[in-house]
């Protein structure tokens, strides 16, 4: 078969990713060859997949739904901000350089949706089913010219499509027939219905408002999910707030995806571990210490003040995309030097990516700030210069002992020039840096780690024996595809999949010019 779906949202955060890869797995379990698509998508949360192609990780997260290796294909266009009006636009894996939001969506956004077209393509020809995701609305009428991720994409491969819509935020009736609405008459011919998420209470209650949306639009709704704590994947970033309520708003999703409920589980030991993640601004792979959080006794908080870091155990600067602007936040904050307190204090710290960066002597930067030299904070012995060409890896290693395997998304180079070898970074008393992502999900690493952290801070913590973060990401996968198999009209749901959006479904007015 060549079936297919393109699942789109009223809204941005309507949960799109997550209903795709609950699709994805429902379908996978019932032998179905299938694979997730998402034709640009904008985030700082990526991934590097075999072949050493950079993609966002939400498309990672939905291709171990399919059980299967993710690649370029499942992502052809990755926007990474720079800041507010620019992006990096990756393609097909590898940066091919900055533009503007006006520059990309005037001209050069619409030259690739041939490309797009063409990943999908082989895709279909691959597995039995590709489950598409679009990005935002569907309905932003003043994009519709330039789209090549939502209703271009169906038109092209002439895909149903399903629109999510968070009922838990209010006003989703209004919202999926807004939506459809204000698209074009091809276009709603390829809008099947409608898929209710997060909905708290009696299902009952809710269907005479579905029955009515039925008789207004002549498309059905084909399940209502009911909202779940714990159940969010690697999901994009926002873009519509500050940087520093942005990088809050970054730790509430990670933490939301977290394997765990936001309970903490009872620790192993006598007293809990607190770790503290520096919010800095274009926060990157933010999902780092999501594998922190799955830890019984581990208690991970983003922060952004310098008294936060008074009861910590653990700080962690995170990665960023923008280094020489993470710096001089710290130290406008004052977090700069409750960082170079810690250090000498012997107190745990830990650098990831532009975090381990921040941390060094200093930074030659001609290539993302353009700041020239600028120093670091100095507390570990390692120079940085920024090399035009992005070095995108999937490193394995050892430390304490430990196998270790991870990812590196990184234009700065790090020179090391003392301490203990770390992750191809180093060690310095109680700090700690390495460009490495992903390395605390390798569960023997963590746990040492974790041991050597509380015997720095003197807590009495000890890791539990048995937390496998692998095997919590696959029950979290099972419970989205539980929710997709328990709470979908699941024989509608293939029919749309295998045949496509039915005939004759009736325009709504006022549409939008085709």
């Amino acid at each position: 078969m060549n079936g297919g779906l393109l699942v789109a949202g009223t809204t941005s955060d309507a949960g799109k990713s997550v209903v795709t890869a609950g699709i994805c797995r429902w379908l996978v379990r019932q032998g179905v060859k299938v694979a997730p698509f998402k034709a640009q998508n904008m985030s700082l949360n990526s991934f590097v997949t075999r072949e050493g192609a950079e993609i966002g990780r939400a498309q990672a997260m939905q291709a171990q739904a399919c059980r299967i290796e993710p690649t370029a294909l499942m992502n052809p266009v990755l926007l990474k901000p720079g800041g507010e009006q620019s992006s990096q636009v990756v393609l097909l894996g590898r940066p091919v350089g900055e533009l503007s939001a006006r520059g990309y969506h005037g001209g050069r956004q619409q030259k690739l949706l041939g490309t797009v077209l063409d990943c999908l393509a082989e895709l279909r020809g691959t597995y039995d089913v590709v489950i598409c995701e679009g990005a935002g609305s569907p309905a932003e009428i003043n994009l519709r010219r330039t789209d090549i991720v939502n209703m271009a994409v169906a038109r092209g491969a002439r895909l149903p499509v399903l629109i999510v819509g968070d009922i838990d935020r209010g006003g989703v009736f209004a919202s999926f027939f807004g939506t459809l609405a204000l698209l074009s008459r091809e276009d709603q011919e390829l809008v099947a219905g409608f898929l209710v998420n997060k909905f708290r209470g009696d299902v009952s209650l809710l269907e005479p408002g579905l029955d009515m949306l039925h008789g207004l639009t002549g498309r059905r709704t084909f399940g209502v999910l009911p909202f779940r704590h714990g159940l969010g994947i690697d999901e994009e970033d926002g873009l519509g707030v500050p940087p520093l309520e942005r990088s809050r708003e970054w730790g509430r999703v990670s933490l939301r995806g977290a394997v765990r409920e936001s309970a903490v589980a009872p620790p192993v030991g006598e007293e809990i571990l607190r770790v503290a993640v520096c919010a800095v601004p274009l926060m990157s792979n933010f999902t780092d210490v999501d594998a922190l959080a799955a830890e019984p006794g581990v208690v991970v908080r983003f922060v952004d003040r310098p008294e936060e870091l008074s009861d910590a155990d653990l700080v962690v600067v995170p990665g960023t995309r923008g280094t020489v602007r993470a710096l001089r936040w710290l130290r406008e904050r004052g977090l700069a030097e409750a960082l170079e307190r810690r250090a000498r204090e012997g107190r745990p710290v830990l650098g990831i990516c532009g975090g381990f960066q921040v941390l060094g002597e200093h930074i030659e930067d001609e290539v993302e700030s353009r700041a020239g030299h600028v120093d670091g904070l100095g507390l570990l012995p390692v120079r940085v210069r920024f090399a035009r060409e992005k070095t995108l890896a999937r490193p394995e290693g050892e430390a304490l002992g430990e196998r270790v395997e991870g990812y590196e998304i990184h234009h700065g180079v790090a020179e090391v020039t003392g301490g203990e070898p770390f992750l191809d970074g180093c060690r310095s008393g109680a700090v700690w840096g390495t460009h490495w992502h992903g390395s605390l999900e390798s569960d023997g690493f963590r746990r040492a780690f974790l041991r050597e952290v509380a015997a720095a801070a003197g807590r009495r913590f000890v890791p539990a024996a048995d937390t496998s973060f692998a095997a919590l990401r696959e029950e979290q996968l099972d419970r989205l595809g539980d929710l997709i198999e328990q709470h979908t009209d699941t024989d509608a749901l293939w029919r749309l999949i295998e045949s496509g959006a039915p005939r004759g479904l009736p325009f709504i007015p006022p549409g939008a010019p085709a």
